[in-house]
């Protein structure tokens, strides 16, 4: 089976910034290969809608076979907020939170990111990972593009 990786928007505009673009088409590339599946929200579509022309095309151009578009639902928002209210974060990250419960209650098995302020962050993790463990949810796995090539067989 395989495996369903969340992609928050940051790594989608990974693709065209030279600090990141490497390890970002690489893990694109399995994603067109069919070695994993690419999991996007609502809102990840309606941020890229401010991402530059080329960053859009990109995302479009990926192989509907790979991809599983998920809908943020109520459920994702209030785990969202649970996480703004434990003060995990504060309230200007709601987005990012709103990325993390829904890859949590979609069951992704990886989110990946390249924001390491407020998602890849080993303190943040801990925060998310105590609340979702608390409200009867799985851990979720946070990594960046770069952590996912590093360790991949």
């Amino acid at each position: 089976m395989k495996q369903r990786f969340y992609f928050d928007t940051s790594v989608f505009g990974g693709i065209y910034d030279k600090e990141f673009e490497e390890e970002t088409l690489q893990l694109f590339e399995r994603v067109k290969l069919g070695k994993i599946v690419c999991m996007y929200s609502d809102l990840t579509e309606t941020e890229l809608l401010k991402a530059p022309d080329n960053v859009r095309a990109y995302f479009k151009s990926l192989p509907s076979e790979n991809t599983e578009k998920v809908i943020v639902t109520e459920e994702i928002i209030e785990l969202a907020t649970k996480y703004i209210e434990e003060k995990v974060v504060g309230k200007t990250s709601f987005d990012d939170c709103l990325h993390i419960a829904t890859a949590t209650l979609s069951k992704a098995d990886i989110l990946v990111s390249w924001n390491f302020k407020h998602i890849v962050n080993v303190y943040r993790i801990r925060g998310y990972n105590s609340i979702n463990l608390r409200m009867n949810y799985l851990p979720l796995e946070i990594r960046s593009p770069k952590e996912i090539l590093e360790y991949e067989d």
